[in-house]
């Protein structure tokens, strides 16, 4: 009995928790166009000032050298380059999905600024939306499984086996 109630409780934590990712996703979708926006301005201010003096941004970066600051600065703009292309697919890909396929698609929200981010200002809720209902069924049925494997791999050392007829006579 003790068993069925632990169980039943890993089904409704299950679902308590899945059942918040479709407004958990939908935030984490609005902070990263949020950061894509901010990227945009800083790649675009870089690839005008380099097409000021007529340099690629290949061409400009290549040029960032001769002083450890220089040789930093085309460090960091390297990594911003290849963050803002990074985010820019995710949102391309994510801002038009719905629940379920960004589900599908979770290796694109794992950004670990934009995720914390998210995280910090995300206000849980009761969903009550067909997608809420069944992110909320599939971690119920989830946290039954897993809890219920847990506990019978935990007990079975305890169960107590039957009497062996061949031993008794």
């Amino acid at each position: 009995m003790i068993l069925r109630a632990l169980t039943l409780a890993g089904g409704l934590a299950g679902a308590t928790a899945s059942s918040q990712f479709p407004e958990f996703s939908q935030q984490y979708i609005q902070r990263l166009g949020g950061a894509v926006d901010a990227l945009s301005g800083v790649v675009a201010d870089f690839d005008a000032s380099a097409a000021a003096v007529g340099l690629s941004r290949d061409d400009a970066l290549a040029q960032m050298q001769g002083t450890d600051f220089l040789e930093r600065r085309r460090k960091d703009m390297t990594v911003t380059f290849d963050r803002y292309a990074r985010l820019r697919s995710d949102l391309d890909l994510l801002k038009s999905q719905g629940p379920f396929m960004r589900a599908y698609h979770m290796p694109n929200l794992t950004d670990p600024e934009i995720a914390r981010a998210a995280w910090a200002e995300y206000q849980p809720a009761v969903p009550l939306n067909f997608a809420g209902a069944v992110f909320a069924a599939v971690g119920f049925v989830m946290g039954l499984a897993v809890l219920g494997i847990v506990l019978r791999i935990l007990s079975w050392p305890f169960r107590r086996r039957p009497a062996d007829p061949a031993m008794g006579a």
